[in-house]
């Protein structure tokens, strides 16, 4: 870290190196997919009639609707930015929060869910998991975006 007229400011290095044509279209590829799950999981989760959000997900029927409706948006908050920011090259260091935000958000849902013994939901979190792990590698280390110049 340097310190740049009293701020501090963190100094990456980022990789330089090419990245093989595979390897970003497999990180492209974990955006969208990761991307298109959290829309429809958050959408599901803001749009559904609660009665029938929890015949699908017993845990919408026993907490709050403003608790299932936020969480329904933090959901498309994390679809968007795994995906928007890297596609406009708009502040695309946001793809990596999102992201890395994303893993948090299903450490959290793997642990409400198994703590509910709702086990059987545990390989869908890990799929969302997996995504937005490969997305914070990809454009965190592998193949960052570049700004709009």
């Amino acid at each position: 870290m340097k310190i740049l007229r009293g701020t501090p400011v963190i100094s990456s290095t980022l990789n330089t190196a090419p990245v093989s044509k595979g390897a970003n279209i497999s990180i492209w590829a974990a955006q969208v997919i990761g991307s298109a799950l959290f829309l429809m999981s958050g959408a599901m989760k803001l749009f559904t009639p609660i009665p029938e959000l929890a015949a699908m997900m017993p845990w919408a029927g026993e907490y709050s609707e403003g608790f299932v409706r936020f969480i329904g948006v933090v959901d498309l908050a994390g679809g968007l930015g795994l995906l928007l920011p890297s596609l406009t090259r708009i502040m695309p260091r946001l793809t990596v929060v999102a992201a890395a935000a994303c893993v948090l958000l299903q450490i959290l849902a793997i642990l409400f869910h198994a703590s509910r013994g709702e086990f059987e939901v545990l390989p869908l979190n890990v799929v969302y998991i997996g995504c937005a792990l490969i997305v914070l590698w990809g454009r965190g280390r592998k193949a960052p975006i570049t700004p709009r110049g």
